[in-house]
Order: structure tokens, then sequence, then C-alpha cells
């Protein structure tokens, strides 16, 4: 077993190469993971919702319906009311009970921009149970 040992009169010389393959081998592996995860990180997918199969609950004695049209109006149970008037609408209706489920109901032809938009209305006036309302299947 052999090794060399240079001289003390020989100057060593450095080397001003950079070692890249370890950077090569990362920025490899990268590329590997970003060609997988990224098509799985976007949806573009269009759906047609199918109708629930589950078996209907029993209606409540007094159901409090909020309903959206496919004109963006708005009603509690069949009165008109605006998006800004419902928690007020509701407390009125409900007795201020926030522990009430509300069915709330769109047509499917409404923006779901006007969905969220009544979904945060109610969260924001307190009403947390409620309770979405779809066909039934044939």
């Amino acid at each position: 077993m052999g090794a060399f040992f240079p001289a003390q009169d020989e100057d060593m010389v450095e080397v001003h190469e950079i070692n890249v393959t370890p950077f090569i081998d990362v920025m490899l592996v990268l590329l590997i993971i970003f060609m997988v995860v990224s098509p799985l990180a976007t949806v573009d997918l269009k759906i047609d919702l199918p109708a629930a199969s589950a078996q209907p609950e029993p209606r409540p004695d007094k159901p409090v319906f909020i309903s959206l049209k496919a004109d963006r109006s708005l009603y509690l149970a069949e009165q008109p009311v605006s998006l800004a008037q419902l928690g007020g609408q509701l407390d009125a209706q409900t007795g201020a009970d926030r522990q009430t489920t509300l069915f709330f109901q769109a047509d499917k032809r409404s923006p779901y921009e006007d969905v969220m938009a009544v979904m945060d209305a109610l969260r924001k006036a307190g009403y947390l149970k409620v309770g979405l309302v779809g066909r039934e299947a044939e």
C-alpha cells in the first residue's frame, strides 16, 4: 500500500474548478419531484355533481329554508331578503337561536361565488348548522 506525498520543495497546485456533480444530482431529483407533483396540484375537471343517494332525514317541525335562485335573488322561507339583511331576518325568525339547523338550497345555475357569499353571511351571523339541500336520486 503506497501513498504519494509531494516533496517539501514542490508547491501544491490549487484547483479552481467547482465540482458541480452533487449540484446536478440534486437538480435532477428536484426536477423529477416537480414533474410528478405538478399535475397533482392542478384541478382542471368539469364535473356535473350527481344526486345524493343517502336516505333523507326527517324534516323538523318548522324548517328554516334559505333559497338562492338562478337570477341571484335570495329568499328566507318565501320572503325575499338581501344578503346584508339575512342575519337580522334569521335572528327574528329563529328567536336568535344559533343552534337552529338551516336548510340552504341553491339553483344549480347559481354562480358558486353567490353560494359562498351566502355561506359566509350565515357564518358571520353565527349560524354554523347549515344543511345543503339537493334533489333525491331517482
